[in-house]
Parts: C-alpha cells; structure tokens; sequence
C-alpha cells in the first residue's frame, strides 16, 4: 500500500498534474507490485520560492521543473524493483511530458505492515 506524496512548483495544468499521478501509480503496480486500485496520492504545488531543490547536488543539473515524489510503503521490495521503479517513473514522465528524468527525484520510506490504518480506526494490516 504504497502512499504517494507528490510536490511540484506551482503553475503546471491539472491534466500534468494528473499524468504525473498516473504514471507514478502505473509504476507502483508495475515495479513494486502493488494491488490494482491500490492508489493513494496528495499532490502538492509550491511557490517557487518555497520549493527548493539543489540545482547540482551529486552532479545532476536540476531545472526549476523538477519534482519530488515520496512515497512511504510496506518494506521488503527488493533493490532491482526499487530500480525498475525510479526508471519507470522518470522514463514515463519524460515520454508523457517530456519531463526531464533529471528533474525527477524519488524518496522511498518503508515502514512496517501496522504502520497501516485505511480507516475506520484498525489496523487492517497488523497480525
């Protein structure tokens, strides 16, 4: 169950806004092998000058484009599907928007299955 936060500068039309949502979740099923409607995101759009991102940091040239997605999920996905998922997402980004991969940052959080309540107040995934 894989928790999406998206953050971006704002000014970009809902129709981006929503791609980069799609594409983020068609990778959390693809990669990471989440269910299918499994989808749960918040995207944010910042002020410029509230949004900062290190324009060089570990040699990338970032532009004022780029995006931050985090997402926190369940622990025990392996190091190739973490791979297979950064890749998904900043290739699909760059051919639906032509987003440029360097301008994709992604953070993964895992945390334990009863770190979960999807409502009503239970931890549906605690044993």
């Amino acid at each position: 169950m894989p928790f999406a936060r998206i953050d971006l500068v704002q000014g970009k039309s809902a129709d981006y806004r929503r791609t980069i949502g799609d594409v983020v979740y068609e990778a959390i099923v693809s990669a990471l092998g989440a269910p299918k409607d499994d989808r749960f995101q918040a995207i944010t759009e910042h002020a410029p000058e509230n949004f900062i991102v290190d324009p060089t940091y570990l040699g990338i040239a970032r532009t004022a484009d780029c995006i931050v997605i985090q997402l926190t999920l369940n622990s025990g996905r392996s190091i190739e599907q973490k791979r297979n998922f950064y890749k998904q997402v900043a290739d699909g980004l760059h051919e639906r928007l032509g987003l440029r991969r360097e301008d994709v940052f992604i953070n993964l959080v895992e945390v334990v299955k009863e770190n979960w309540s999807f409502g009503n107040g239970e931890a549906q995934y605690a044993t």
